[in-house]
C-alpha cells in the first residue's frame, strides 16, 4: 500500500529534519529510526514512549501518570524535540488562572485599544506539568483547545498550528494541593498512561547514561511531514470484524450483562463515550503503521485499549470501597470480550474466539485482500 507524501527531498543524514518520505513503507522506517532516538536518552518505559508515538500519530492527547522521577517531562520533551515545531511548557500551580494558559486582551494607552497576547497554548507540543496542580477553572481553559484546535478570547477564534498535542503528567500519590482531572477533561486525553518504575538493569544504566553528559534527542522529522504521516496512518485499513470488535470493548463498560460480564453489573458508573470507540481505532491504525502493517489486525485494538479506556470508565461506589480499580474493571472486560479471528483468506465466515488470556486476542497475521475490502473504513 502506497501513501503519498509531501515534505522535502530526503538528505544523507539519517535524521535530518529536511528528509523527505515517498511510501508507506519509509513513513514505517521513519518512525522506528525516531523511535531509536527517544530511546539514546530513555533508558527503558518501551510502552510509554511507543504510547507517545501513536498519539502524535492519531491526532490525540496524552495524559502521563506515575510517580516523581519518572521521566514523564524528560519523555514529553524528547518526543517533542524529535517531532519539531514549536513546543512551549506550562507548569501548572495553584495560582495560576485560565488567561495564562490560552491568553489574554492587554490595553495599550498609546493606541487606545486592546491587543490580543496569545498564551503558550498556541504551539505543535504543549507540555502541561503535574495538570492536577492547577484548579479546576484552570484545567477546563484546556478543553476547547484540546477539542476544536482552537482558543476564543474577546470574541475571536484563534486557530492552534497544526499537528497539535497536549502532554500531560500528573503525580497520583500526592493528595494534598492537588485537584483531580474532571471528567470532561479525561474523555479528552486519547490514552492515560501509567508509567511505573524501571528494573534493576534500566536503574544502572539510568545512572551510567545520565550522570554525566546526559544524552539530548535531536530532530527527525520536518513540522511539514507530520500532516503527512497522520493522513498516512488514516489510511491503514480497518476491517469490519475488527472494528465491530472495538465498538463491542466498549459497549462492555456502558452494559456489562449484555456482553457476558454480569458480575461487573454495578460496578460501573459511567462506561466509555463514543470518544472512546474513536480512539480506539485511531490509535490502533497508528500502532499498526509503527508495526510496518497497513491493516488493523484485533491484537492491535487488544493492545492499546487499556491505555484508551482505563481513564474513561468510572466506578459506583460500591467498586470503590471494594477497593476496585478503573483498571480492575478495564482488564475484566478486555480479557472477557470476544475477538474476531480475521482469516487470511475470507471464503467462509468469520470466526469469533473468545479471550482466555491477557495476551491472546484471538488475531490471526493477515487480512483479506479483496474480499475485505468490502468491509468498512471506519
Amino acid at each position: 500500500m502506497e501513501t503519498p507524501f509531501s515534505g522535502q527531498p530526503e538528505s544523507s543524514s539519517p535524521t535530518s529534519p529536511t528528509s523527505g518520505v515517498t511510501s508507506f513503507d519509509e513513513a514505517a522506517t521513519r518512525l522506528e529510526r525516531a523511535m531509536f532516538e527517544a530511546k539514546r536518552v530513555l533508558v527503558g518505559q518501551d510502552h510509554m514512549v511507543e504510547r507517545l508515538f501513536v498519539t502524535w500519530l492519531a491526532r490525540g492527547h496524552c495524559l502521563l501518570e506515575g510517580a516523581p522521577g519518572l521521566a514523564k517531562t524528560l519523555a514529553a520533551n524528547t518526543v517533542a524535540t524529535i517531532i519539531g515545531g514549536t513546543c512551549k511548557r506550562i507548569q501548572f500551580t495553584p495560582d495560576l488562572v485560565p488567561a495564562d494558559v490560552v491568553g489574554t486582551r492587554i490595553y495599550r494607552p498609546s493606541t487606545e485599544t486592546f491587543d490580543v497576547e496569545l498564551g503558550p497554548v498556541v504551539a505543535n507540543v504543549v507540555l502541561a506539568d503535574e495538570i492536577n496542580r492547577a484548579p479546576a477553572k484552570v484545567q477546563s481553559a484546556l478543553l476547547e483547545v484540546m477539542a476544536e484546535r482552537q482558543v476564543s478570547i474577546g470574541g475571536r477564534t484563534y486557530q492552534v498550528p497544526a499537528p497539535f498535542i497536549v502532554l500531560a503528567t500528573q503525580n497520583p500519590i500526592e493528595h494534598e494541593g492537588v485537584y483531580p482531572l474532571p471528567e470532561a477533561q479525561r474523555d479528552r486525553f486519547l490514552m492515560k498512561v501509567v508509567v511505573g518504575y524501571p528494573n534493576g538493569r534500566e536503574e544502572a544504566e539510568i545512572v551510567r547514561r545520565m550522570s554525566v553528559a546526559p544524552p539530548t534527542a535531536r530532530q527527525v522529522f520536518a513540522p511539514s511531514e507530520l500532516a503527512s504521516l497522520q493522513a498516512a496512518a488514516d489510511d491503514v485499513f480497518v476491517h469490519d470484524a475488527v472494528l465491530d470488535y472495538a465498538v463491542r470493548l466498549v459497549l462492555a463498560t456502558r452494559r456489562p450483562t449484555e456482553h457476558g460480564l454480569g458480575d461487573l453489573d454495578g460496578l460501573i458508573a459511567h462506561g466509555g463515550s463514543p470518544r472512546a470507540t474513536l480512539g480506539l481505532v485511531g490509535a490502533a491504525r497508528a500502532l499498526a503503521m509503527m508495526r510496518r502493517r497497513s491493516y488493523v489486525l484485533p491484537q492491535d485494538i487488544y493492545d492499546v485499549s487499556r491505555d484508551v479506556l482505563r481513564h474513561r470508565v468510572l466506578l459506583s461506589f460500591d467498586a470503590i470501597a471494594d477497593g476496585l480499580t478503573p483498571d480492575d474493571v478495564v482488564e475484566r472486560v478486555v480479557t472477557r470480550v470476544v475477538a474476531p479471528r480475521v482469516s487470511p483468506g475470507q471464503d467462509g465466515p468469520i470466526v469469533q474466539q473468545t479471550v482466555d488470556a491477557p495476551s491472546a486476542p484471538g488475531a490471526s497475521t493477515g487480512l483479506a485482500t479483496d474480499d475485505a475490502k468490502a468491509g468498512s473504513r471506519a
